[in-house]
């Protein structure tokens, strides 16, 4: 049965104390004699020793203020504040003498859980709410159950549950902000699949399914999708989105007898297992190809199952969110996630990307796996690296060299990375190219990382990602990949070309054309007809050729540069001045107003202090103006003798 504070009216919480209904109404409006005709009665929620027995109007008043008004309600009931010994209370020792507190609190309609505070059993009924719980086991008729809203992303149905974007609030997260990393995502793995077929992929934090859906529903037979979530209720959400966009439902390597049915008249051969195990679990039982990491958080306690049983040449991708310990702002977190020590910088974001990186190549190091990184993008909502595995113990041992450590000085923001080798050198600030040490004050520079020393991008993969995205109407990730690919080779947008010599009807008929970095115009690598076994033989040899120079490490805000009192020029023209002082210049996603380039900071200095113009105010514009205007006159009136003088110089 019910708790007696849970209750529908006013009048059925007075029953429980013996009040008659009215009676209270009725003889002030009579104007009788309570005391005369009365007797006193307890409360029915309060001990005796919390609220003594009194009469009926002051009981009234005390069930209407002290419980009524304070309920919490839900579905027609209303949970009144309980003080009832129902809630065990610690004793507070007081002397020699224990006194027992009375204990407030409220008993939920749903789950009979007892709540203190009237705050915390709204949030309470809220998470059932948000859960489906909404049927109470006291209430008779079953109340109605919410609306799940449809979402639709890249021609993928998607059922979330209220306050999806809220991970607090709900099992099954659904952020729009991040189609963009889906969507990049999405290509890597295109890209993959166009390498060898079928292959096996994994989406180890289904969360809603909406990856692995886009991922079965556009690449058809070319991947077997595995999504697994450890909660039930996010393993029933994907469930359902799988029935919602007629794909059948695989369970434990068996299909569901209810997934037959597809449609009407409609025939979907494409099937999608799921599985509700932990993500480290299935990484260590099963092998796959293909493997995204998506915690809530940061990824790197699943990143040692990830690597346990991934293929060779397979990818492995994993976002980050956990970006206030990346981004520096909780530099605690950075070092006890990472083991790294980090400060804010102009370069921040692509410090975390370097981060990121340098943890998963000490992962793989750990499982004999070296890394070949393709991809790493550092935005304002997560960090999304993705690496090709590389097998053996001398991939993994080229992989662990890269991981060096930054020298940043504070005072010009000039960064280098600390030579390799083993000896300790008597004054480490030499490395850095500012003589910032020598004219400062104290120490002026600072030890960042352990990070990844090596590139972050590799441009061959990233064109045929972009080839993707246009292939399958990505407009979102199209942009980000042509700047993408012209920071991988560091390059300005104009030197940019995104198709070759063939038209593009030859390219649907016979796949995808790379053209490699250091290549002839004419040579392509066909991908579309290649056979499976030579694409795995030979795709070593198409990586190293796929490797251009490697693009110049960290990148320059010109804002943070700029010069007081100087309106410096346009970002596109300044990357042309750099360009004809013979330095690599690119931009970079990083930072809308960041300069990748090897030029020296000096050097970068230079050419913005060459072709920034000085900048006056209004007073100073007047006077350079009448100076203009009245050299003869001032000049004339020098040599006069209503001209003051003060010196010879004057």
């Amino acid at each position: 049965e019910k708790h007696i504070s849970i209750q529908r009216h006013l009048a059925d919480l007075e029953k429980l104390a013996n009040l008659k209904e009215g009676e209270f109404t009725m003889a002030v409006s009579q104007n009788t004699d309570l005391h005369a005709t009365d007797e006193k009665k307890p409360c029915p929620l309060c001990p005796e020793e919390k609220y003594k027995a009194c009469y009926s109007h002051k009981l009234h008043r005390h069930l209407q203020n002290f419980h009524w008004k304070v309920s919490v309600e839900f579905e027609g009931y209303r949970m009144c504040i309980c003080y009832l010994p129902c809630r065990p209370v610690k004793p507070n020792l007081v002397g020699d003498q224990t006194c027992s507190k009375m204990g407030a609190h409220y008993h939920c309609i749903i789950c009979s859980a007892t709540i203190t505070r009237r705050t915390d059993m709204i949030s309470h009924i809220n998470r059932h709410v948000n859960k489906g719980e909404t049927e109470s086991r006291f209430i008779t008729v079953p109340a109605p159950k919410s609306s799940h809203e449809v979402l639709k992303e890249s021609a993928t149905d998607v059922r979330v549950l209220p306050n999806y974007s809220t991970p607090q609030k709900t099992d099954s997260y659904f952020n729009p902000k991040m189609k963009l990393n889906r969507q990049l995502i999405f290509c890597a793995l295109a890209v993959l699949a166009e390498e060898r077929k079928p292959i096996e992929c994994l989406d180890a934090f289904g969360a809603t399914g909406i990856m692995g859906l886009q991922w079965a529903k556009h690449l058809k037979s070319s991947v077997k999708v595995t999504i697994n979530d450890c909660n039930e209720n996010s393993v029933m959400m994907i469930r359902e989105n799988c029935h919602l966009n007629k794909i059948k439902v695989r369970l434990n390597t068996k299909e569901d007898d209810n997934d037959e049915a597809m449609g009407d008249g409609e025939e979907n051969t494409d099937s999608i297992e799921v599985t509700k195990m932990d993500a480290n679990v299935i990484m260590h039982l099963r092998s796959f190809d293909f493997i995204h990491l998506d915690p809530f958080g940061t990824s790197v306690n699943y990143l040692d199952s990830a690597f346990r049983n991934v293929r060779n040449l397979g990818i492995v991708s994993l976002t980050s969110t956990d970006i206030s310990s990346l981004y520096a702002k909780a530099q605690h977190v950075a070092l006890r996630h990472y083991g790294c020590n980090i400060v804010r910088t102009e370069y921040y974001k692509e410090l975390a990307a370097r981060i990121v990186i340098a943890a998963v190549t000490r992962a793989a190091a750990r499982c004999n796996k070296g890394i070949e990184v393709l991809l790493a993008v550092a935005l304002e909502h997560f960090v999304l690296v993705v690496v090709r595995v590389l097998r053996g113990p001398s991939p993994a041992d080229d992989s662990a060299k890269k991981i060096r450590y930054l020298i940043h000085c504070q005072w010009c923001e000039e960064r280098i990375f600390q030579k390799e080798g083993n000896m300790v050198e008597e004054n480490p600030y030499q490395q850095l190219p500012c003589d910032c040490h020598g004219s400062m004050p104290g120490k002026t520079a600072v030890v960042l990382g352990p990070l990844w020393s090596g590139a972050l991008f590799n441009a061959g993969f990233l064109r045929r990602m972009y080839f993707e995205a246009v292939q399958y109407g990505l407009d979102e990730a199209q942009s980000l990949l042509k700047t993408l690919v012209c920071e991988a080779e560091c390059t300005t947008l104009k030197h940019y070309s995104t198709h070759g010599p063939y038209d593009e009807n030859k390219q649907e008929e016979c796949g995808v054309y790379i053209k490699t970095p250091n290549a002839s115009p004419d040579s392509y690598s066909v991908l579309g007809k290649r056979k499976n076994d030579e694409v795995i033989q030979n795709s070593a040899k198409r990586q190293k050729s796929e490797n251009s120079a490697e693009h110049p490490a960290f990148y320059y805000n010109i804002h943070r540069h700029s010069i007081k009192g100087m309106n410096m020029p346009k970002l596109n023209k300044f990357l042309n001045y750099l360009s004809e002082a013979g330095y690599r210049v690119s931009r970079t996603h990083f930072d809308p107003m960041g300069v990748r380039t090897n030029a020296p900071l000096a050097q970068f200095k230079t050419v913005l202090m060459k072709y920034s113009t000085p900048t006056y105010t209004v007073g100073q514009a007047e006077d350079a103006e009448f100076l203009e205007d009245d050299k003869s006159g001032v000049a004339a009136a020098m040599f006069t003798k209503d001209y003051p003088t003060h010196g010879a110089a004057e």
